[in-house]
């Protein structure tokens, strides 16, 4: 066996954990943990990033429809590769991919934090999309496999609080380091975070694979054996389609691009969304499942999970920009910012406590999205979106708390809409969603503050924001059992 071999196969096998430890009664809470700690990596970097924007104008001297890029080019990477790379952690194992988005997150933040232009800044977040795709892709997978049945909505609960905290956190200690320190430590503070995942995950993560690969009966089969092989021209028309768009609002919000570049992107748009309807009626595979996407309840729910990810972090871009033209810090702002998040962690782990018991899953969408939409609104109707933060905390509380109730009970109602065994193409489906309205609530506040100023078009994003969070209201309803 030459070097290359050897190295390849030392990469791909899987460790087991120490036997002290896998004897170990509560030892699945450790891998739960481990889990967590990638979970809370990526909601920190998607929490923290926005408040790195002005700063960023600053440095590279360049405008908001560039630097918003940050954050698109690691959207869109993420929703290309998150199918993909679901797929290759089947073939060699989760526990080793899971590990190795670990360490390409890491390097990647390294790079980003060394960057010496927006362009190579840009570049190294795309890497760290990869990364984030690895750990994302097999997050839930591992829970499901290393906790007993008995724990397994316990832990997956646990993990949705560490989402939280990391998100909540972003803002605030983004705002902190911007502050204090530099923009580039946005960055950094992810590398420490990163080798704590691997150091963990070699020790406390369960062995997905056999040691030998070619030995594991329960190996997946390869792609020309499971009866058609990976949808990648799927994967392409949908990557081209959402990069057009977005390139497209880029342009409209202030990107420097010709007339006819802007032109062409709207008709690569339409182009690559019609061959990705007509992609997906015939591929073996397909990653959109049109069969899934017209069982009842599964395109409302896809819709409104799209939605809620938007209302979420539409206010995560525009509130910095709002708060630092009223005069407040980058670190004040933070902290006001954060409220938003941090609500959204509360109510998504401990609000269904406090609602009626006997509520339905589309009686707890319906409120939650009146209540985002109620908060939302309230932010827009302020005499000053300057004001000071006891004024701000109570619409963004509202918000966030509606939005933590939304969110949870419309993932359940999608899931219980798709049948058992398709739940894993469902599951792909909702993250998509979920990875579009992110990115659509990154580009909307970038268009709304070019075209109309950042006052004026804060108040109308705002406003916007509070009727779509009403469309999510007629949206939520009943779905039966399948």
């Amino acid at each position: 066996m030459n070097a290359a071999s050897l190295l390849t196969t030392r990469l791909l096998t899987e460790h087991p954990r120490p036997r002290g430890i896998a004897d170990w009664r509560y030892a699945h809470w450790l891998a739960v943990g481990t889990v967590c700690l990638g979970a809370f990596l990526g909601q920190l970097t998607a929490g923290i990033t926005a408040l790195v924007y002005p700063a960023l104008q600053r440095r590279f001297d360049t405008g908001f429809a560039a630097v918003e890029w940050v954050a698109l080019a690691y959207l869109l990477v993420l929703v290309a590769l998150l199918a993909p790379l679901g797929r290759l952690s089947d073939l060699v194992g989760r526990k080793t991919v899971y590990l190795g988005g670990f360490a390409v997150f890491g390097l990647a933040s390294l790079g980003a934090g060394f960057a010496g232009g927006l362009g190579t800044l840009v570049a190294c977040r795309a890497v760290q999309a990869v990364g984030g795709a690895m750990m994302q892709a097999n997050s839930v997978a591992l829970v499901a496999r290393g906790v007993p049945e008995h724990a397994m909505r316990r832990a997956l609960g646990v993990q949705a609080a560490a989402q939280g905290l990391g998100l909540a956190l972003g803002p605030s200690l983004g705002g902190l380091l911007v502050e204090h320190a530099s923009w580039r430590w946005v960055f950094w503070i992810n590398v420490p975070v990163a080798v704590l995942g691997i150091v963990a995950g070699r020790f406390l993560l369960p062995r997905t694979r056999a040691e030998d690969p070619r030995a594991d009966p329960g190996r997946a089969a390869r792609p020309d054996e499971d009866g058609g092989r990976f949808d990648l021209a799927g994967l392409l028309l949908l990557a081209g389609s959402t990069t057009a768009l977005l390139l497209a609002l880029s342009a409209a919000s202030g990107l420097p691009l010709p007339g006819w570049a802007v032109g062409g992107l709207l008709v690569a748009t339409v182009l690559c969304a019609l061959g990705l309807v007509r992609q997906e009626r015939r591929a073996t595979r397909p990653i959109l499942a049109p069969g899934l996407v017209n069982t009842p309840g599964v395109r409302p729910g896809l819709a409104v999970s799209l939605i809620g990810y938007l209302l979420l972090f539409c206010p995560l871009v525009l509130g910095p920009v709002l708060l630092a033209e009223a005069g407040l810090s980058t670190a004040r702002s933070g902290l006001v910012i954060t409220l938003l998040p941090a609500a959204f962690a509360v109510a998504a782990t401990a609000g269904g406590a406090l609602l009626p018991r006997g509520w339905s899953d589309v009686a707890r969408c319906r409120a939650g999205a009146a209540l985002a939409g109620a908060g939302l609104l309230g932010c827009a109707l302020l005499p000053a979106l300057g004001a000071p933060a006891p004024l701000l905390a109570g619409p963004l509380l509202v918000a966030g708390g509606g939005l933590g109730l939304l969110l949870p009970a419309n993932n359940a109602l999608v899931m219980r809409a798709i049948p058992a065994e398709c739940s894993a193409v469902g599951g792909g489906m909702v993250n998509m969603a979920r990875s579009l309205g992110t990115a659509l609530g990154t580009a909307l506040p970038v268009l709304g503050v070019h075209l109309a100023g950042p006052v004026l078009g804060g108040r109308s994003v705002l406003l916007a924001l509070a009727a779509v969070a009403g469309l999510a209201v007629l949206l939520a309803r009943p779905v039966r059992r399948r």
